[in-house]
């Protein structure tokens, strides 16, 4: 240990980190980074995936969101997995799994094929942010340096989103649309090559079987409820989406339940007592709810509204999402100088004042009014992001880390699911009320229902009508938009200034600064 590491483990009373880890670091960054790109460059494939295989509208649905189904069904399985047969071991395995299925994914000769291909590795997935968030946990012991670690550990999923559309259209000019599954393999061959020599094993000496019976119940009841909160989205109330909620939501009770009775749970609820980590899971998954659901809002109105291209419109997306990247950075130097409370406490306010400049789209600068409350927002929630996921680590007993790190990630899962379908279906109700009795004559009944549910709707409805009652319902259908807009950034300002007013009042008297 050098003279200056030495010092500064002298004064926190933990050893510091040293290049080893660092290293090894960024090989746990780049699946993560691989993870979320694998959430959205698909979409980019999906007219040439169409064209080749031929897959019925529910079959391309379930190639687009089995693999998030299955992440979030099986991340409170895998985590405590981790804890028990070894979180590099898990990792390593995913990883395995992982390469397999991509490859397999990316020659599919059926959409039946794909859609299971797709499952596998949304299990695989599954695998990667607990491991590595726990990890995290095993490789910096100095408070200073694992708050940089996770604040890393965050850039890379926000990396991999803005660069997986980048890479998936290079790959799509270039090659078939199987090339996007192809991405990860090198990345996943690198992780086996390299983990075993930087990453550290850990398991919890203790742990006892896994019980299937719980994994089961956990893995039914987490994709029943984010399966019915995304047709709630997509869909609207329906019964088919009501009645798997409330299933799901059952199983889930009746899961908790069985972990109070067994002697080695899946999921130890004592953790919960703990109460910097709920307040710290509460807003991690408020947080992912207000950025989810602002930003389906914000990437249609950009297309549906202003007409830009969606090349413009992502273009539109990169300053928060740099500021993001720069925000989950800059946190660690600042939260040297500032107790984690105030600092987490006061970007949610400052992110609330962002959301709230949302309000005022409309006018002439409305382009420069959402690039600047975009930015703002992103500049509150990445320190929320952040410590939140430090939080959730440190304040976990060592052996539950993995489980902690998996109930973090499941909470962002639903965060997201739910502010899509709440805001969604908010903003669904006021667009219906403000075009109600507003439309031209000289409409179909089909192109009235159409016009009368979605925009886009309301888009495909002008086509086939006279250009002057054509106008006019284009202007009647962006203004309700608009107000949807606008209504639910205010829900998104609520609800921040609430989380930020809870967080508040379940941390006060805690310093976390000291305990760090």
């Amino acid at each position: 240990m050098s003279a200056d590491r030495a010092e500064v483990a002298a004064e926190t009373g933990h050893a510091k980190a040293g290049r080893r880890e660092w290293i090894g670091l960024a090989v746990i960054a780049l699946p993560c980074m691989l993870y979320s790109m694998d959430l959205t460059v698909l979409n980019l494939a999906l007219p040439a995936l169409s064209a080749a295989l031929k897959p019925s509208a529910s079959q391309l649905l379930w190639i687009v969101d089995i693999y998030g189904f299955m992440v979030a069904g099986f991340l409170i399985t895998m985590g405590t997995l981790g804890d028990r047969i070894g979180r590099r071991r898990l990792l390593l395995i995913g990883a395995t799994a992982f390469g397999v299925a991509s490859v397999t994914a990316a020659f599919s000769r059926s959409a039946e094929m794909l859609i299971a291909t797709r499952a596998l590795l949304g299990i695989a997935g599954a695998t990667l942010a607990p491991s590595t968030l726990s990890l995290i946990r095993n490789m910096f012991h100095d408070p200073r340096q694992r708050t940089t670690a996770v604040g890393v550990w965050i850039t890379s999923y926000s990396v991999g989103a803005v660069i997986g559309p980048f890479i998936g259209g290079v790959m799509l000019q270039f090659f078939w649309w199987g090339s996007v599954f192809l991405i990860g393999v090198p990345v996943m061959i690198l992780l086996l090559i390299l983990g075993p020599r930087l990453l550290p094993e850990f398991r919890d000496p203790n742990a006892g079987t896994l019980d299937l019976r719980s994994a089961a119940m956990s893995l039914v009841a987490v994709l029943l409820v984010i399966y019915g909160l995304k047709r709630l989205a997509q869909d609207g109330l329906q019964v088919g989406a009501a009645l798997a909620m409330i299933i799901g939501l059952a199983i889930g009770v009746a899961f908790v339940l069985r972990q109070k009775i067994l002697s080695n749970p899946l999921l130890d609820l004592r953790l919960f007592q703990n109460r910097a980590l709920t307040a710290a899971l509460v807003s991690y998954l408020l947080a992912t709810f207000v950025v989810f659901g602002i930003y389906v809002f914000m990437s249609q109105y950009f297309q549906l509204v202003l007409g830009l291209t969606p090349l413009h419109a992502g273009f539109l997306s990169l300053p928060w999402s740099i500021t993001f990247i720069i925000g989950s950075n800059l946190t660690p130097l600042i939260v040297r100088r500032f107790n984690p409370v105030t600092l987490m406490t006061t970007g949610m306010f400052v992110a609330a004042l962002g959301f709230g400049l949302i309000t005022q789209v409309g006018g002439p600068h409305t382009l420069l009014v959402i690039v600047i409350a975009s930015v703002i927002y992103a500049m509150g929630l990445s320190p929320v992001f952040t410590l939140a996921n430090d939080i959730v680590i440190t304040s976990a007993p060592v052996e539950r880390a993995g489980a902690a790190s998996a109930l973090s990630e499941t909470g962002s899962e639903f965060g997201g699911a739910l502010g899509i379908a709440i805001l969604g279906s908010i903003g669904t109700a006021i667009y219906r009320g403000r075009m109600a009795g507003q439309l031209p004559p000289g409409m179909t009944p089909e192109g009235i229902e159409a016009a009368r549910n979605t925009l886009g709707g309301a888009l495909a409805a002008s086509e086939r009508i006279a250009a002057a009652p054509a106008a006019a319902l284009l202007g009647t259908a962006r203004e309700a938009f608009t107000q949807s807009l606008i209504v639910s950034a205010a829900v998104c300002a609520v609800v921040t200034v609430g989380m930020a007013i809870l967080f508040g009042g379940l941390m006060r008297g805690r310093n976390l600064k000291g305990e760090r």
